[in-house]
């Protein structure tokens, strides 16, 4: 009898996780498709049949897909029932199943997905398309927050003497105002890293980091995980 009742709590525990990840995946209908794709977001939208062998065997892998992304604002990860919305279907060209297609922002015409079917080969298309930084376990890599063009500004802050610093200060300031969407975040961040610099001196930034590692080391929810890891990426610029 115990041994049924760890299988059943067991069992459970399984169902109620598979559910939580199919959750993260955006169901399209005829009556949300337009809102959800070729807006604001990036979208990759798989078409499918419930009785499609392949489609059945990519299913842990799409949701595994769309709970790295769940914290992305920019990023959508959907799939549609084609074989219930046929005219949907028809109008994206679908012919078989699955079809995979993305939709780039303020893109309604979508095109073709034709990369791997693996975990990584999905996380490294939506990173590359959508200016995003995940892995597989939808943890940030060690390029998140980072904004190229502020760089360069960095390395000349921290090389500067301490009057020149006001001056490479005032061109971050500048950088960070031509900034947009998620970069124009992470530029702030910048800015009040580059300030904390000059007011609290040249080991600044490392205490900084030694005390977000101290945090990240702890249980913490996964969003407060991504604020702590943009601050630790950018404040090691500066290192």
């Amino acid at each position: 009898m115990e041994r049924y009742q760890i299988w059943l709590a067991l069992g459970t525990l399984t169902l109620f996780f598979v559910s939580a990840l199919a959750d993260d995946v955006v169901v399209l209908t005829e009556d949300n498709f337009e809102k959800e794709v070729g807006q604001d977001r990036g979208a990759l939208v798989e078409f499918y049949a419930p009785w499609c062998g392949h489609c059945k065997n990519l299913a842990p892998t799409y949701e595994k897909v769309a709970a790295a992304f769940t914290l992305e604002d920019d990023v959508v990860v959907a799939n549609l029932d084609a074989d219930k919305y046929k005219d949907l279907a028809e109008k994206y060209g679908v012919s078989g199943f699955p079809t995979l297609k993305f939709f780039p922002k303020g893109n309604k015409d979508g095109e073709e997905y034709g990369g791997g079917r693996d975990l990584e080969d999905f996380v490294s298309f939506i990173n590359e398309k959508c200016g995003t930084s995940r892995d597989g376990k939808g943890q940030l890599t060690s390029t998140a927050g980072i904004v190229a063009s502020l760089d360069a500004l960095v390395k000349e802050f921290v090389a500067a003497s301490g009057d020149e610093k006001k001056a490479v200060f005032s061109k971050i300031e500048r950088g960070v105002e031509v900034l947009e969407g998620s970069t124009a975040r992470h530029g702030k961040i910048y800015l009040k890293v580059a300030k904390n610099y000059m007011d609290k001196g040249s080991d600044y930034a490392k205490k900084e980091i030694d005390r977000l590692q101290r945090m990240l080391d702890k249980s913490i929810s996964a969003a407060k995980a991504d604020e702590f890891v943009l601050k630790k990426n950018i404040l090691s610029t500066f290192t």
